[in-house]
Formats: structure tokens, C-alpha cells, sequence
């Protein structure tokens, strides 16, 4: 199990309780692998990374079958009970070694500097706090650690935006476990020190109708290598 660090805030074991929605989601996301093309897009978001990486929000644990075989650990924090009990299942298979943990996003129970790599994928939406969630995930990185990310969030037109924040100011976040579609996980990433590499904007799915949850982004960001002072928790 990953050690604490000492300058990481302390969590319930349980932070995050939506077990409904949870279910609902684990039913859905399978689906996707295939249905919306999702298997590929967690291909491309893993390929190519190496080392201790640490996955923040893990969920279900689909992304554990397409880490590469270079990645020597996976620590995946999940808060939710349902879902991490799914992540274990899942773990129990992929062919990197896995450990799941508990905790937060915004409290990781994990040292400073510890990985080489960070997974973010579809949590943003979610978290309670961003800064503080990216603040952890600096904290967690080596200077010069990759993150790599999945999110959906604010895109489209005017119209659009404000049925985004109509959603996520009424019955959307009650309904999906917390999730907001209007946050705009790139300059979340820039705000908090990341430097930004490439990514590419793209619709989920690909071919339907646009929905508010449609619009995502998959790209790369970096924690700077030289010091610019200490990262938060520190």
C-alpha cells in the first residue's frame, strides 16, 4: 500500500458515496469500450509511458488493461467504494502490477515526488476542488513527470455553454455522482503549473448527436523540471 506523506492531508476512507450512480456507470462504461470507441481512446492516452505512475480517480478500473508493459507499478486512488471494489477486480487481471487505494484527489495518500507519471482521466468533471485536486497531483510528480488526460468539459457555442452551466448549477451533478460539464480541464492544467503539450479536442461519441457531456480533450501536460518553489502539501 503507498505511503503517506507527511505533508498530505488526512481523508475519509470513503471520501466520495454515490453507489447508484456508480453501478450505473460501471454498466455503461463496459459499453463503451467498444460502443463509443473508448478502448482505443485509453490506448492512446497510456501508450508510450514507463515507470511508477500514480492513476487519480481510477473508477472501474478499464484503464488497467492497456497500460504498457514498460509502466513497472500503478498506484490507482479511487474513492468510491463500488467502484474501487471493481478496480480490484480489474487489477486482479491487468498484466502491470496494480495496487488500489483509497482516497481523494484532493488529499493523495501518497509521498511527494514519488511518480514519474500521473492519469487523469474523465475526474476532473467530478472532483470537488481542481486546484487542490492539480495541486496533488503536482505535489505526487517528479519535476518533470508526464500527466496524461481524458476529460469532457465546456465546448461548443454559446448556446451550449449556457446549457452547461444551467446543468451543472441544477439537476446534473445530483444525478451523475458529482460530475459538472461545463469546467475547461485545459486551463484547469495551465492554472495550476502544468506545462501544456499537444492535445487534441474530440466528441464523444464521435458520430450521434452532441450532448453537453460530448465535447472532450486527450493530451499531455508536464510538471515543470525546474524549481519554481514548493508544490502545495509540501
Amino acid at each position: 500500500m503507498p505511503l503517506r506523506s507527511p505533508g498530505a492531508a488526512t481523508v475519509a476512507r470513503d471520501p466520495v458515496h454515490h453507489p447508484l450512480f456508480a453501478r450505473y456507470y460501471a454498466r455503461i462504461s463496459v459499453s463503451a469500450e467498444t460502443r463509443m470507441g473508448m478502448g482505443g481512446i485509453r490506448d492512446r492516452l497510456l501508450a508510450g509511458l514507463s515507470g511508477r505512475v500514480i492513476e487519480v480517480g481510477a473508477g472501474n478500473g478499464l484503464n488497467f488493461a492497456h497500460y504498457p508493459s514498460t509502466v513497472s507499478e500503478v498506484v490507482a486512488i479511487e474513492p468510491e467504494r463500488v467502484l474501487r471494489q471493481l478496480a480490484v477486480e480489474n487489477a486482479l487481471r491487468a498484466e502491470v502490477p496494480v495496487d488500489v487505494a483509497p482516497g481523494a484527489a484532493e488529499a493523495l495518500p501518497v509521498k511527494s515526488e514519488a511518480f514519474d507519471a500521473a492519469v487523469i482521466s474523465l475526474v476532473l468533471c467530478s472532483v470537488r476542488d481542481v486546484p487542490r485536486a492539480l495541486a496533488e497531483v503536482r505535489r505526487v510528480l517528479r519535476p518533470g513527470g508526464v500527466v496524461r488526460f481524458f476529460e469532457h468539459g465546456r465546448g461548443g457555442g454559446q448556446i451550449m455553454h449556457l446549457t452547461q452551466r444551467a446543468l451543472d448549477r441544477t439537476v446534473w451533478p445530483p444525478l451523475a455522482g458529482g460530475c459538472h460539464v461545463s469546467r475547461d480541464p485545459v486551463a484547469a492544467l495551465r492554472e495550476a503549473g502544468f506545462e501544456l503539450g499537444p492535445y487534441r479536442r474530440l466528441l464523444m461519441p464521435e458520430k450521434g448527436p452532441v450532448l453537453p457531456t460530448s465535447y472532450c480533450v486527450l493530451g499531455t501536460a508536464w510538471r515543470p523540471a525546474a524549481a519554481e518553489g514548493p508544490a502545495a502539501g509540501e
